[in-house]
């Protein structure tokens, strides 16, 4: 899983600052930070059997950061 800036204890250096998300949020499509349970769906489906034959990849959720 390949988050983008997600609001947690670990980005808060980021998101608590201010004049430093003047900066990051028009980098992101969506216009905003991710919140941990937006991570989750992927990480379900990851660890679930539908994801048996999944190998090697990069699941990019990042607000379309990469897009």
């Amino acid at each position: 899983l390949l988050p983008g800036l997600t609001d947690t204890k670990f980005a808060s250096a980021v998101t608590q600052n201010e004049e430093l998300m003047k900066t990051v949020l028009p980098q992101i499509p969506l216009g905003r930070i991710a919140q941990p349970s937006e991570m989750s769906g992927m990480v379900l489906f990851l660890v679930s059997d539908a994801a048996s034959y999944v190998t090697g990849s990069t699941f990019t959720v990042d607000g379309g950061v990469l897009a």
